[in-house]
């Protein structure tokens, strides 16, 4: 039987009532109680290094998650990790970076009600997930509503239904139905798994919309080591920043232009204002990436090295189906 480790770290899985609104309350043990049928599935063994509402989830607490696993990889045969949805997807994203090379699953779920309500999609989602942690499958991902999604393509697309995640640019990796996993993309890993301790967390996202000030643009890239710039479209920056872009990139900041649009990707060498930029600046482009790994991937690769030629080697290595070119 596989021995898989439950890893609870708060969320709406496992919230109760409080005056103040729901709030994460029950330990790992409390969730697993509520899932018997995992009994005859694996050996589950649990920990929980936090108990948050994911909101107030942040780089140190990714970091501490790859710690554990990293801690208890030889032990077990797969992980599952109980998570709030918020940030769920950039949680996914940042492991993805993290954790590199895995021959076994990593797999991210939550729900969106409370695992002890009566209709909620918790039970389902908890069981599914150590389900696919059993399958012997590898890799990052997020399950969620039968869904199994690669960690660098999932993003939350809708705030109360159960199928509250999409895969962005990119197929399902499987599906989990009927008790059985049917896997349509094949996830080959070779070599041993490589863990990453650093994560440079100066990066700021900014959001360009009509009127924004151009102090604030370079108030904004002042405070960060890298700066990944939601533009419009296929991408290009407005007139009215290119000398706060000038500065910043003498300055030597680390730019990502990238699109506001979430599906199909930015191609910035389209259109005047962004093929300028592009070859004035040597601005990195995330082509069809998600912004959640556009994000997270920059402050993995601004973690590794300052080096510019460095900087975007490790940018443009695909990780977890996260680029396709």
């Amino acid at each position: 039987m596989k021995r898989i480790l439950l890893i609870a770290t708060g969320g709406t899985i496992a919230c109760a009532k409080t005056e103040g609104g729901l709030a994460p309350a029950l330990s790992p043990e409390e969730l697993l109680a509520r899932v018997p049928d995992a009994q005859s599935l694996c050996h589950t063994e649990a920990v929980q290094p936090f108990n948050l509402d994911s909101t107030n989830i942040s780089p140190r607490h990714w970091l501490l998650l790859a710690q554990v696993i990293e801690k208890h990889y030889l032990d077990f045969d797969g992980f599952v990790i109980c998570h709030g949805t918020d940030t769920l997807a950039y949680t996914a994203a940042a492991l993805s970076y993290l954790i590199q090379h895995t021959r076994k699953p990593i797999v991210l779920t939550g729900a969106q009600k409370p695992i002890d309500q009566e209709d909620t999609d918790a039970r389902q989602n908890l069981l599914d997930s150590l389900r696919y942690a059993c399958s012997g499958d590898s890799g990052v991902c997020i399950l969620f509503g039968g869904h199994v999604i690669a960690g660098t393509r999932a993003r939350k697309t809708r705030t109360k239904s159960y199928n509250a995640f999409s895969s962005i640019n990119f197929p399902d990796l499987a599906e989990v139905r009927d008790h059985r996993v049917a896997r349509f993309i094949p996830c080959p890993q070779t070599g041993s798994p490589s863990f990453f301790h650093r994560l440079d967390t100066d990066v700021a996202l900014l959001k360009l919309v009509p009127g924004l000030p151009a102090e604030a643009f370079a108030a904004i890239g002042r405070l960060c080591d890298g700066l990944v710039i939601e533009s419009y479209g296929v991408g290009g920056i407005p007139d009215l920043y290119l000398e706060q872009l000038d500065t910043l990139a003498q300055a030597g900041k680390t730019i990502v232009l990238a699109t506001q649009v979430p599906q199909e990707g930015s191609d910035i060498s389209v259109y005047q204002v962004g093929h300028r930029v592009k070859e004035r600046y040597h601005l990195l482009e995330p082509y069809d990436m998600t912004l959640e790994a556009t994000v997270t991937k920059l402050m993995w690769v601004l973690g590794q090295s300052q080096n510019p030629e460095e900087i975007r080697r490790l940018f443009y290595s695909p990780v977890n189906f996260d680029l396709i070119f």
